[in-house]
């Protein structure tokens, strides 16, 4: 090799090193195809086919859990509905006594602090809070834990004082006309809905005003709810004059031997006076069409709003005269306190209450009741009313799809009606 020239032998040299390169490259990838080729084997994922499902062990059969079944009377939805308020008031007042054998200005402050943060309200705490100081003093208490009894029953006698029943139909020359006010979110569909089915199970002819003519898809939810009640629906279209619908529906109601007629309005802020004025008419256009109409102003107030749910019913009452109360949402708040400042405050009876979103989940209001479930409710039956969506599945049982009613702008389907 000594003999070759310079240029040939480091050409040689070039080519066996690419030669070894090339055979280096070749072992790489041969043992990398061999690799993939395992992990395809195996079930693993690889550039040439995606991951198999690795093999799994027989899964255990499925046990279907046991559904809670709901109490079986009144009283027991009653008691589950205002969990979270006797969660937040009794529960509270069984913490702040237990173990407290004196009655001091310590109690008496963090009592006061319960109550207000229970939304009961000031004023209805202050009144509250004398009556109790005052049977403290007349039976001179050292136990505290009387309190609890003394505070159970000055609530039941504000409560029983502003307690009253929904109009009886049977009491009205011509159908009974309720006109259904409260500002947006309160719950009027859902009450009207809940009141028409309770008429209609008691054996009347229902029809129902799809009066909200101005929020998007109201009228819709108004002819699903009547679906559902079975009651017949007037409506007509979307941003149409209110006063108009209530005038057609009160009109048919009377023509075609209705015994109810339930009339939505367009939620409102309490604080206008122009969209107030709108319900004015309304009320006045009922009245002309059927003299002494609407025989019953129903106000449907959130719970959860609390104080301020007072000063809709002022305003309110100011305007339509409100004759009765609906307290929604009892179920979602643990400021369900509220009803005892609202029975304590206004002249107006509380007559109905939503403790759940089912059909069935809108009572009476009974103060004898309510005060049991609140203060004497067993804990172990604790828990909510029916939801939207449990309520919404019912919709396939019962036939109804809501599409049906959103596409629809004449006949509604049988059930439904319309004006």
């Amino acid at each position: 090799m000594g003999n070759l020239p310079p240029a040939v032998l480091i050409g040689g040299i070039a080519g066996l090193v690419a030669v070894v390169v090339l055979v280096l490259g070749l072992m790489v990838r041969a043992r990398s195809r061999s690799q993939a080729w395992e992990q395809v084997k195996d079930g693993g994922a690889s550039e040439l086919l995606p991951a198999a499902p690795k093999a799994r062990a027989p899964a255990a059969p499925a046990v279907p859990a046991a559904a809670a079944a709901p109490p079986a009377n009144v009283f027991g939805r009653l008691v589950q509905g205002l969990s979270r308020t006797r969660n937040q008031v009794v529960v509270g007042l069984d913490a702040l006594f237990r173990g407290k054998k004196k009655v001091d200005e310590a109690l008496w402050g963090s009592l006061e602090e319960l109550l207000v943060t229970s939304d009961v309200g000031i004023n209805t705490t202050t009144r509250l809070l004398e009556t109790m100081r005052a049977a403290a003093a007349r039976e001179e208490l050292e136990d505290a834990s009387r309190l609890r009894l003394i505070l159970r029953d000055e609530v039941l006698r504000i409560l029983t004082s502003r307690a009253g029943k929904i109009a009886d139909p049977s009491a009205t020359d011509g159908p009974l006309v309720v006109m259904v006010v409260g500002v947006n979110g309160a719950g009027k569909t859902t009450t009207i809905g809940k009141l028409a089915a309770r008429y209609v199970a008691a054996g009347n002819k229902v029809m129902i005003a799809a009066g909200d003519t101005f929020r998007a898809a109201a009228i819709e939810q108004v002819m699903v709810w009547g679906r559902r009640a079975g009651a017949e629906v007037i409506r007509n279209d979307a941003d149409s004059d209110p006063a108009a619908v209530a005038h057609d529906a009160v009109t048919a109601g009377l023509a075609r031997g209705a015994d109810v007629v339930i009339c939505d309005t367009a939620g409102r802020l309490h604080t206008k006076s122009d969209l107030m004025e709108e319900l004015r008419k309304v009320h006045r256009v009922i009245g002309k069409v059927q003299s002494g109409a609407p025989h019953e102003v129903l106000l449907v107030l959130d719970s959860t709003n609390g104080q301020n749910a007072i000063a809709q019913a002022r305003q309110f009452t100011a305007a339509v005269g409100v004759t009765g109360i609906a307290l929604t949402k009892l179920d979602g708040t643990a400021r369900g306190g509220v009803i005892i400042g609202i029975a304590h405050e206004l002249d107006i009876p509380v007559k109905l209450i939503g403790i759940g979103e089912g059909i069935e989940d809108l009572r009476d209001f009974e103060p004898e009741a309510f005060v049991r479930a609140l203060f004497d409710g067993e804990s172990e039956s604790l828990g909510r009313g029916s939801n939207s969506a449990s309520e919404a599945a019912k919709d396939v049982e019962r036939g109804i799809v809501v599409e049906d009613f959103a596409q629809d702008t004449g006949t509604p389907p049988s059930g439904a009606g319309t004006g």
